[in-house]
């Protein structure tokens, strides 16, 4: 087990008081802690300092979990993720799954579960991040509104030839891992809709641009 002194813990919730609890439950088993109160805040304070290990909620306005996470594994590959929710039972329950090392059910788990994978994902990090290049996430990207038919549609940047393309979403279903091909070099991208999401709560910071097609880390306990 590693110093826990010397590990940074990114809490992120948009919830107060959950941030409150889980700051305050680490604190006391001498983590250092951050809290961010949504995506945008936490890849702000990712600019300045990174944590090894992130604690994220899944369920949060402006950017989701899902698609904050997403961001996490392709800019901090070093960087363990714990993903937490109240609304899934399991990682795998989640929609499209879960881009984490570990998921704490919210209200179904034990706060002494919560300390168990921070303390095994804390020396971890450098290990993680082999195997996290190695199987790049697909994006979460959000709808960009309706065509002139009135067809919702997400806007796709290929990693291949790095060109731009609308594609329809022909259904409002759970959200699932999709893949399409590139019209201009038939390279295959790999997706994720946020239904959550709409294109105007996106930043700079979101960075949609999908990846080519790999298999998707799920969340472990």
């Amino acid at each position: 087990m590693s110093d826990s002194s010397q590990t940074r813990i990114l809490i992120v919730d948009d919830d107060p008081g959950m941030r409150q609890t889980v700051a305050m439950l680490l604190a006391s088993k001498g983590y250092e802690i951050a809290t961010a109160e949504d995506g945008f805040d936490a890849l702000l304070q990712m600019k300045k300092r990174l944590p090894e290990v992130i604690v994220s909620d899944l369920n949060m306005p402006q950017m989701s979990g899902f698609e904050f996470l997403s961001v996490v594994r392709r800019r901090f590959p070093r960087v363990s993720v714990i993903a937490m929710s109240g609304a899934y039972h399991s990682g795998d329950a989640a929609p499209g799954g879960v881009i984490a090392d570990a998921f704490y059910s919210k209200g179904q788990s034990s706060p002494e579960a919560l300390l168990h994978m921070v303390a095994h994902l804390s020396p971890t990090g450098a290990a993680h991040a082999v195997d996290h290049e190695r199987e790049p996430a697909p994006v979460w990207i959000p709808r960009n509104g309706q065509d002139s038919h009135g067809m919702p549609y997400v806007l796709l940047n290929c990693s291949d030839c790095l060109r731009s393309f609308p594609l329809s979403v022909a259904t409002e279903g759970i959200q699932t891992i999709e893949e399409t091909p590139c019209p201009f070099c038939l390279n295959t991208v790999q997706y994720v809709i946020d239904l959550s999401s709409s294109i105007a709560s996106l930043r700079p910071e979101a960075e949609i641009t999908p990846i080519a097609s790999g298999p998707m880390r799920g969340a472990q306990v």
